[in-house]
């Protein structure tokens, strides 16, 4: 049995009254480092979810994010 890692991230967008809420294989340093750059460079945020799906946010929308802590997510048949 071996672990993979999940961080659930919200995020709230302007104007917008429900948040986004994704579950990613990032860490959540990686997370934070983007959100930073896309909120300091005006740019867009970009994650990629567990699935391998990517979600596309400009910076200049972004009204909050919670990032959650990094859980184990067991994989295998002692997953039960």
């Amino acid at each position: 049995m071996w672990h993979r890692w999940r961080v659930e991230i919200k995020i709230g967008i302007t104007n917008v009254n429900r948040e986004v809420v994704i579950d990613s294989t990032q860490t959540t340093a990686e997370v934070e480092t983007a959100v930073t750059a896309a909120l300091e460079a005006g740019s867009v945020l970009s994650l990629t979810d567990e699935r391998g799906r990517k979600l596309v946010i400009p910076g200049s929308k972004i009204g909050y994010v919670d990032i959650g802590e990094d859980t184990p997510r067991r994989v295998g048949f002692g997953a039960v």
